[in-house]
């Protein structure tokens, strides 16, 4: 498919990247020559120094021809005007980011009558995934799959743990669980049953979610959660803003810091059931004094990412339950898990992620993107007609970087074995690392569109 991005900054080059491993034609349009070169340099795409507004350009490279335009600048009103413009001159689906409470809250407004068929909002995706994390009661990180009745589980192995230093097979796993990954020193691996694990590493588990949950209390020696009543915000910026407003909707008492004086003075005014107090986060005698070691969640939210990993370091040195830690800077993601920190969101990969499940126009029903992009894991109903189906897994020569985690037929979920069969309309959730991304595609989808096949027939059928 042919794909425009305007914008070279995190998010753009992220969707540049994550499309063309996809063999999409990829175009990316900026003027920052510095950050166009960068993406030259390491990404097979067409590089275009100009503004996205530049009418002659986006004749030039053919708008009337391209499957998509993705609008990412760093101004709201200059994506939605480059998503309309591009929409007019025949672009078959545009998508905007959005980011500006002001504007979220006439999103549907924007999409009907600019004529944008997907608007994006980073911030308020982080607000949605840390609220998601501070009110579940698991211990453990955890992502769902077919409306709750399969998981994927996140445990970090510690001395205790009856795991380590065994082959997978002599391990006793949950019922109905398969170990799909172990991250070790920032490098994800597909085992097998030969794999002897070590302790921090971090296992990947996909399974039925109350065998999941059952077996962590259990087994794993993992601290008991509790109910999160109390959250302290360090950093007020627009996330910030959009996590108080979900907590508090939830009873949770939210306290927020921040730096800025007069973004103090508008967080106050739109957030009447949340504490707001001016002060530097990194001031270790204010945070002592406005209760930083009584709550029962801290969330990093500051603009610097390495104010947020040495404040997360002192929260966890202070026992505080759940510490969610802001990362936006790719290049640090790697280095997280060997930093001791728990939970990391990156609103670039989040919204990568939002965004691709959005194209997949359905057949695609939720997608994790795993922390740093090592590999994703989606639920995708089984086509009709496509490889995968019909067949016993063992006939299917899958790559080893791709694992089928669970089938969910009906209401009955399974585990898979190499005799199972997969037919049209159930659910799978695979896991697939990020250099096998572009192999799911000839097992799931009829044509050589790949996952991008949907939108392809919805705008076809729209002309």
């Amino acid at each position: 498919m042919y794909i425009i991005i305007v914008g070279a900054g995190k998010l753009g080059y992220q969707l540049s990247e994550t499309f063309s491993l996809k063999e999409n034609d990829v175009t990316l349009i900026d003027i920052n020559d510095e950050a166009l070169q960068k993406a030259n340099s390491s990404i097979d795409l067409l590089t275009i120094n100009s503004n996205g507004m530049n009418l002659e350009v986006m004749k030039e490279i053919n708008i009337e021809t391209a499957d998509l335009l993705i609008a990412v600048t760093n101004r709201d009103e200059t994506n939605m005007v480059i998503a309309t413009m591009a929409k007019k001159m025949g672009c078959k689906k545009v998508i905007a980011r959005i980011r500006n409470p002001e504007n979220t809250s006439q999103i549907k407004h924007f999409m009907e009558h600019l004529c944008i068929d997907y608007v994006c909002n980073p911030e308020l995706e982080v607000a949605k995934e840390v609220g998601k994390i501070l009110l579940k009661i698991e211990a453990v990180n955890m992502e769902d799959f077919a409306k709750g009745r399969v998981s994927m589980f996140e445990y970090k192995l510690t001395s205790e743990s009856d795991w380590i230093n065994k082959p997978l097979w002599k391990l006793t796993l949950p019922n109905r669980s398969l170990i799909v990954a172990v991250l070790r020193n920032g490098e994800m691996t597909v085992p097998n049953g030969e794999t002897v694990l070590s302790e921090d590493d971090i296992v990947f588990l996909i399974g039925v979610k109350e065998e999941l949950e059952k077996h962590s209390k259990s087994e794993l020696h993992l601290p008991p959660s509790r109910k999160t009543k109390r959250v302290m915000i360090l950093g007020g910026g627009r996330a910030a803003f959009y996590l108080a407003k979900i907590l508090t909707k939830s009873g949770v008492i939210v306290k927020i810091i921040e730096r800025d004086k007069e973004r103090c003075k508008e967080l106050a005014n739109s957030l009447s059931e949340a504490l707001i107090i001016h002060g530097d986060a990194t001031n270790i005698d204010l945070l002592l004094e406005e209760g930083f070691t009584d709550v029962d969640g801290v969330v990093l939210f500051t603009g610097f990412d390495e104010e947020n990993i040495l404040l997360s370091m002192l929260a966890k040195k202070h026992k505080i339950p759940k510490i969610i830690t802001k990362v936006s800077k790719l290049n640090y993601v790697n280095i997280i898990d060997e930093l001791g920190i728990e939970i990391a969101i990156n609103p670039v990969l989040l919204s990568a992620s939002e965004i691709t499940r959005y194209l997949n126009g359905g057949r695609i029903l939720s997608i994790a993107m795993l922390l740093g992009g090592h590999a994703e894991v989606m639920e995708i109903i089984a086509q009709e007609g496509s490889k995968i189906i019909d067949k016993p897994l063992h006939k299917l020569d899958l790559p080893k970087g791709i694992i089928i985690g669970a089938v969910v037929k009906g209401k009955k979920v399974y585990i898979p074995d190499g005799k199972t069969v997969i037919h049209s309309g159930d659910r799978v959730v695979v896991f697939c690392l990020k250099e096998d991304l572009s192999k799911i595609e000839p097992y799931f989808y009829k044509t050589k569109r790949g996952i991008l096949n949907e939108l392809w027939n919805s705008s076809k059928n729209h002309r």
